[in-house]
């Protein structure tokens, strides 16, 4: 993320990434109970655990804070590839827990890990399996995801597993030859969409996560436009507003309205019908960095701001040329004026 981007709206790093960064967890609309509910269930022992919601509603979010905030006696381990056959769901908590199962076979590597799990749970520790994407896995690597937690002392499962999937896991699970993996399940979350009347508050959230302190950054219009065209998904949320930040920073504008909010879910392949969406705003970004670095390395031409001519616009610019060249050009004039600033502050120190 550009530096000057950064200082122009007084933030310390990306407020809207779509990486889940548990620094930016909304705890709002029941997210933070649902948390502490799952902390509960995973330290109870308690079965298997549900967790679904649609794509990018937040519950890969929801899985490291979980992770981030088990007690310590609790080891948790990922299985990161959710398309593999049984046999490979073996070899891959294997793996996890650091055993070496290179060469054995199957039903050796189901001794093995019996033998790893009784040994941490001698030493008073207990093993999570947390596993994303689950309506991904074939129905017998379900099932044998299942036949794991048959792992056991008389008074203990000897390992928890707690399943994240779209709601596609539910309809597995509905059928007739998943119903005694369906019995095992304790607990059952939803992540729902975010209301409308919860966006402020979550755009605000991820802001000062990002270290901004001033007021409102978003209008009220933006804020309805991006709750309107999100649906209310996290992910869509973050996409739109990230966007919309970089259209406000092409005009120089110290705020979002709803123009940018327009143009940036115009740029959105969810939000826009196909073959229609501007590529200025992709452009210009491109074109930031770009000039940033000519510019920064030709000091001589950072005085003769006005007399430069203008970038060219790409030829895929599908009709918005005029638009992409004023952007292109505003946003050059602006790192100019805050490189040329930069210099004379240094000059006069």
């Amino acid at each position: 993320m550009s530096t000057v981007y950064l200082q122009h709206f007084g933030l310390q790093r990306a407020p809207f990434s779509i990486t889940p960064n548990p620094a930016f967890f909304y705890g709002g609309h029941s997210r933070a109970d649902m948390l502490d509910a799952m902390l509960y269930a995973v330290t109870q022992g308690e079965g298997i655990i549900k967790v679904t919601g649609e794509v990018g509603s937040g519950k890969t979010m929801l899985c490291r804070m979980l992770a981030g905030r088990l007690p310590p006696r609790i080891d948790a381990i990922y299985l990161v590839n959710p398309r593999l056959d049984p046999d490979g769901v073996l070899f891959a908590i294997a793996a996890e827990l650091g055993l070496d199962a290179a060469g054995r076979r199957a039903d050796e590597v189901l001794r093995l890990l019996n033998g790893e799990l009784i040994a941490r749970h001698a030493r008073g520790r207990q093993v999570v399996l947390l596993v994303e994407e689950a309506q991904a896995m074939p129905l017998d690597t379900l099932e044998a995801v299942r036949l794991l937690t048959n792992l056991e002392t008389s008074s203990h499962k000897l390992l928890q597993i707690v399943l994240f999937g779209q709601p596609e896991l539910d309809e597995h699970l509905a059928l007739p030859a998943m119903r005694q993996l369906s019995e095992r399940i304790t607990h059952s979350f939803f992540v729902p969409p975010l209301p409308r009347e919860l966006v402020p508050a979550f755009l605000l959230c991820r802001l000062r996560a990002a270290g901004y302190t001033g007021g409102a950054l978003f209008s009220n219009a933006a804020v309805r436009r991006i709750a309107r065209a999100s649906g209310g998904i996290i992910r869509r949320i973050n996409i739109i507003a990230d966007k919309a930040m970089m259209a406000a920073f092409a005009e120089d504008a110290v705020a979002v309205r709803d123009r940018h909010v327009r143009l940036a879910v115009a740029e959105c392949r969810f939000a826009a019908p196909a073959g229609r969406r501007p590529a200025w705003l992709a452009a210009s970004v491109a074109a930031a960095g770009a000039a940033a670095l000519l510019l920064w390395l030709a000091w001589p031409l950072r005085a003769h701001a006005d007399s430069l001519p203008p970038i060219p616009a790409p030829a895929w610019a599908n009709g918005h040329d005029a638009q992409t060249q004023l952007m292109f050009d505003a946003i050059c004039k602006m790192i100019i004026a805050f490189t040329a600033n930069q210099h004379h502050s240094a000059h006069n120190e």
